[in-house]
């Protein structure tokens, strides 16, 4: 049973990431009407930096193709656990009201990091 709910925790998180990494490519999600000043011109700045977006989008795909993966999902969490960490400092320093569902996606990564502990244990000693 605990597979089972980490297989679609983890397919939605890796979802999730997909969406978001391919969005950085395509820009097919219409941008919301009341973002805070801070964050638009964080993102403005964001995009006169040509290639920091598209590493970051493709970053997210691979991460959350390997998330989805029983196989790869240690080495996805690992990936995607630098974007994750940007991801709570922005949402904390600019948008406080989105902290839920980065809590919930650092929750899943780190369920899987430790379920899968002794696989890192090689790169550690």
């Amino acid at each position: 049973m605990k597979n089972k709910i980490l297989f679609v925790l983890c397919l939605l998180a890796g979802l999730m990431f997909i969406n978001s990494g391919l969005d950085k490519f395509f820009h097919y999600m219409p941008m919301p009407k009341d973002l805070p000043e801070k964050v638009m011109k964080t993102g403005m700045a964001f995009m006169e930096i040509g290639w920091l977006m598209p590493l970051v989008g493709a970053i997210e795909i691979i991460g959350g193709v390997l998330l989805i993966i029983p196989r790869t999902r240690p080495l996805g969490a690992i990936v995607l656990l630098p974007i994750l960490a940007g991801i709570l400092l922005a949402n904390i320093n600019m948008m406080p009201s989105a902290l839920p569902i980065a809590f919930a996606l650092i929750a899943i990564i780190l369920w899987v990091i430790i379920d899968n502990r002794k696989k890192y244990l090689p790169m550690i000693s």
